[in-house]
């Protein structure tokens, strides 16, 4: 056969195997989660700015918000918005409230040099296990009627609702036996169903760091890309990483349904940096970096071979120092970089390695520690105090500042209490137990942060009292550094 025609033969066959699989091979996109639940945030447009200068062009959202949606505004960054849990009982039985909601957080964006919005994730993670079915009920009425308020706006053909789920929708101790829960395949069948209809993809969240957490029996080797001395046999399949063996456990829930051949995308994957045993810099760079190449590689899985989830967002872009830490400590740490846009490690996405943020408003370079000429006796309940509102996940077991020693631990705590208030100089004092200085005390991997402001005049002296403060702090410093 000449050179011709075995390409045109080749493009035919590569044709007809893209319909019977019911979807396009194209190169995943990586993209990034970005949470807004922060003691210290930058400005929004100082994020996206961030986002361009690394050239990712797919944000996912968790809401909304009106400040974030405006620093996105002529972006021409592709968007996820998310709607809260707590909003799909009423967006599910009242088409009116599904049209609000619609107009106030789509619609309004959705103009030119707008936001280009191409999802809607409905709820997130509605059918979490320890939710005990709290909202599952509501999702598919939420979905019908915010896609009829999408069909009413004109937007039904470009953006297109999605439904983030755990892991722990399905189960099974083979990939190959993947099933969903037998308490959600009724829902999770009418879900696939209406997603099918309009186009869009499947989107789930996969954790290997919360498997090998949770399980001390998990092979650790197996939650990388490196190879593993623990590989899965599953019939004529083998699998060396759990990332794979999760995503053919989905493929064979789906197929199971009706649905093998649905588009997937992975909402959430990453690994934290601090706040547990296992969660570092080193673990963080070497599942994130492998992550990356195995998806950009287009290996895809045993059971959909050559074809990678159609996108996959990293968790997260940034640290969030406010979240709950109920599940663990490592909740606050699973940024690709800090809260203020500073890269943790080497990571290349595809485009070159992390580049920081630029022009980050920071406060002052100064930091609160423990006096060192003070009794620290009493100092027990200042530290509670400060922790309570501040965040010291770091200094618990498994933390980057865990073994700073007891006046480092109190500094810590002191410090990011202080940050926290905007170094009012007030809330340094700890009942005279705690100084400002100028000198940095961040020890080894355990860094003393220093906050950061929108706006530039927080970050000067603006009275005669601050120049006195200021003054004073310097003679004190001073004084210290000649004792």
């Amino acid at each position: 056969m000449a050179y011709q025609e075995k390409t045109l033969f080749s493009f035919v066959v590569v044709g007809v195997l893209l319909l019977c699989w019911g979807v396009i091979v194209v190169q995943s996109g990586i993209g990034v989660n970005w949470g807004t639940i922060s003691l210290h945030k930058m400005s929004p447009v100082t994020v996206v700015d961030l986002l361009k200068e690394n050239k990712i062009q797919k944000v996912k959202l968790f809401d909304a918000d009106a400040d974030v949606m405006k620093g996105l505004m002529g972006s021409g960054l592709e968007v996820m918005v998310g709607i809260p849990n707590d909003m799909l009982a009423i967006l599910g039985s009242s088409t009116s409230a599904a049209d609000l909601w619609v107009s106030q957080n789509v619609s309004r964006y959705m103009v030119k040099g707008g936001v280009d919005i191409k999802y809607v994730a409905v709820g997130n993670e509605p059918f979490l296990t320890s939710y005990a079915g709290q909202y599952q009920s509501y999702v598919v009425p939420a979905m019908t009627n915010l896609q009829q308020s999408l069909a009413k706006a004109n937007l039904a053909r470009n953006v297109k609702l999605v439904v983030p789920c755990n892991a722990d929708a399905y189960e099974s101790s083979l990939p190959s036996q993947g099933a969903f829960r037998p308490e959600l395949t009724s829902i999770i069948t009418q879900m696939v169903s209406l997603l099918n209809a309009n186009g869009s993809p499947f989107v789930v969240n996969i954790y290997p760091f919360l498997s090998l957490y949770g399980n001390s029996d998990f092979p650790q080797d197996y939650a990388f890309f490196e190879g593993t001395t623990h590989a899965v046999t599953d019939g004529p399949n083998v699998y060396y990483n759990a990332f794979d063996g999760n995503l053919d456990t989905l493929i064979a829930a789906l197929a199971k349904i009706g649905y093998g051949q649905m588009p997937i995308v992975i909402g959430e994957v990453g690994w934290p940096t601090d706040g547990a045993f296992g969660a570092n810099l080193t673990a963080a760079r070497v599942f994130n970096q492998g992550l990356v190449n195995h998806v950009l590689s287009n290996k895809g899985t045993p059971l959909r071979p050559g074809i990678p989830p159609m996108d996959v967002y990293l968790f997260s872009l940034l640290d969030e120092g406010a979240k709950s830490v109920l599940p663990g400590n490592f909740e606050r740490h699973w940024g690709i970089f800090s809260f203020d846009g500073q890269s943790k490690y080497p990571l290349n996405l595809g485009n070159g390695l992390l580049k920081n943020a630029k022009d980050v408003g920071y406060l002052p370079y100064r930091w609160c520690i423990a006096n060192p000429l003070k009794d620290l006796a009493e100092v027990t309940n200042h530290v509670k105090l400060a922790c309570t509102y501040a965040d010291c996940t770091t200094l618990n077991y498994g933390g980057s500042c865990n073994g700073i020693g007891a006046k480092g631990n109190i500094s810590y705590a002191f410090n990011s209490y202080y940050q926290l208030q905007k170094q009012n100089p007030r809330s340094c004092d700890f009942d005279g137990l705690g100084m400002v200085t100028f000198l940095n005390p961040s020890i080894g991997e355990c860094r003393f942060l220093v906050g950061v402001s929108d706006y530039a005049s927080s970050s000067g002296f603006t009275s005669q009292n601050s120049w006195i403060s200021l003054l004073s702090i310097i003679l004190w410093n001073v004084w210290l550094f000649l004792m």
